[in-house]
């Protein structure tokens, strides 16, 4: 259904306003550094509570990989404020270390120098650390030191009976929400390339990410001994040197609807890969990663956007999604703003929300395999050279100026953040919108162009850089300390999440042999 006929039949019945009220998540994560700005290679502080069970707290692939996970929220205000309570929460115990503010890390000494993260041994957390083991033979440990941001994001959930009813669809509800998410994650797909543009912020990266792999070198500019970079670049993180593997460029995860998407995750799972298999999976008694196939659990599969549903413990994401459907969305190609001390700033969070809300309501037929790999070629393309002049996409095997679809794209979320607008004399959601409008039409204003121009105009390298944005980040969220009945609530998540750990460890669990066999064979 195209997008006017869609917000005809809502303003027909009187219900757009129920396109606000959706809920809003953030997971932000930061490398820990030492005070010099090399990677900390001190344990997750225990100060902070237990990265297996603390809701708020975590660690993702390093004991150094710091992940702030803010509850969902009504607003974007609120979600942002949350964040910055655990900012100053964390920065109260992390004694001399920082937060990195940059996504690409810095302080690198080789993969050996990366802490892989440990949650205990709990069967749950032996099992999330040797996934992680596993990707650090698989990709190796540099690369999962890079940090992002993930918007999470479900629709206000009064709006899905009166659409159910509106668009007489002949499938249970829970079965159409989910049918409708997926739409969703299809456009974002399809236009997930002008998150890349608009908020790219590491169109450099320091000299010590390619430590022991210094052949890599030779694809960048160098602009001093440290610093190097693509001219044209938004997002290195989200290029070919970022969050990519070899072994998933064949795969065909399918985003045609929710039985699609675990059949053919779960197929990737159960895959052998020889190059896999050669490492091993139990050497000497000792678990290497958790299988040799194409991918050894769901996360494995970098996508740029995930379907959720809240997962028991221990429970297969692709079964919570059998089971009880879509429940949020996760948009995961948004980079750190350096500049930003909680890494995102709310006009981002605003701009986020309207443009899921286009990708839910602009039509979103069924993506073939050639329309998917036109999309990956997209969103490849705009990390590493959009800010070259007359750039190009491919749409539907035709060439388009990444101006001109900007401006369209931008054009119809302007007619939707009015809807989110009534009754707000501050207009924040086209404002949010209007702010993006001077970026599609002149590269030279992106966040990436403003990190290469104040390279090159102060002469500090990128690691002094990201060092001196951290630095600075520390002291705003130090000088103004938590009020007290936030920071008891903290303390008391963090003792018990301590706890719970202790009981998990404490209580007797089956051979992980065996737990690991049941896992696998759940339906």
């Amino acid at each position: 259904m195209a997008l006017s006929e869609r917000l005809d039949r809502l303003h027909r019945q009187g219900v757009t306003h129920l396109l606000k009220g959706g809920l809003k998540g953030l997971e932000k994560e930061s490398l820990r550094l030492g005070p010099e700005g090399q990677i900390a290679t001190t344990p997750h502080p225990k100060s902070l509570g237990s990265a297996l069970t603390h809701p708020l707290i975590t660690t993702d692939y390093s004991e150094s990989l710091v992940e702030l996970i803010t509850p969902a929220m009504p607003t974007a205000e609120e979600a942002l404020k949350f964040l910055g309570e655990i900012h100053r929460f964390v920065y109260s115990h992390l004694g001399d270390e920082l937060l990195l503010a940059t996504s690409m890390p810095i302080g690198l000494q080789g993969d050996e120098s990366i802490p892989i993260a440990r949650y205990g041994t709990s069967n749950i957390g032996m099992m999330k650390h040797i996934y992680r083991r596993g990707l650090s033979y698989r990709t190796g440990r540099t690369m999962q030191t890079i940090a992002g941001l993930h918007f999470n994001y479900s629709l206000n959930e009064a709006i899905w009976p009166i659409l159910h009813e509106i668009e007489t669809s002949n499938l249970p509800l829970i079965d159409y929400i989910s049918e409708a998410y997926f739409g969703v994650v299809r456009n974002v797909y399809r236009y997930g390339w002008l998150l890349i543009y608009l908020f790219g912020n590491s169109p450099a990266v320091s000299r010590s990410f390619f430590s022991g792999r210094e052949a890599l070198t030779n694809r960048f500019t160098h602009l001093d001994a440290d610093t190097l970079y693509w001219p044209n670049a938004t997002s290195l993180r989200m290029s070919d040197i970022g969050y990519r593997n070899d072994s998933q460029t064949t795969l065909d995860i399918s985003f045609n609807g929710v039985d699609a998407y675990i059949e053919s995750l779960e197929a990737a799972i159960n895959q052998p890969y020889p190059p896999y298999e050669a490492i091993g999976i139990k050497v000497d008694g000792s678990y290497r990663q958790l299988n040799g196939h194409i991918l050894q659990i769901e996360n494995e599969y970098y996508s740029p956007v995930r379907p959720k549903q809240v997962a028991l413990s221990g429970e297969k994401p692709t079964i919570a999604l059998k089971k009880r459907g879509v429940r949020y969305l996760e948009l995961r190609a948004v980079d750190l703003m350096g500049t930003a001390p909680a890494g995102v700033t709310l006009i981002q969070m605003q701009f986020l929300e309207v443009f899921v809300l286009w990708c839910f309501l602009t039509q979103s037929p069924p993506m073939s395999i050639k329309e998917k790999n036109e999309c990956n070629r997209n969103s490849l393309s705009v990390a590493c050279c959009a800010r070259s002049p007359h750039f190009v996409l491919s749409r539907h095997g035709r060439l388009e100026v990444i101006n001109d679809w900007s401006f369209s794209i931008l054009s119809e979320m302007l007619t939707i953040s009015d809807l989110m607008d009534e009754g707000d004399p501050l207009k924040s959601f086209r404002r949010a919108v209007e702010a993006q409008l001077p970026l599609a039409a002149d590269a030279t204003l992106t966040p990436s162009q403003a990190v290469l121009k104040h390279l090159k105009e102060t002469g500090q390298t990128i690691s002094e850089y990201a060092l001196s944005l951290s630095n600075q980040h520390r002291k705003y969220w130090l000088k103004e300390p938590l009020d007290e009945p936030m920071r008891d609530r903290f303390e008391k998540t963090v003792k018990e999440s301590l706890v719970r750990q202790a009981k998990l460890e404490a209580h007797p669990e089956m051979p992980f042999d065996d737990f690991l066999k049941a896992y696998w064979l759940q339906q």
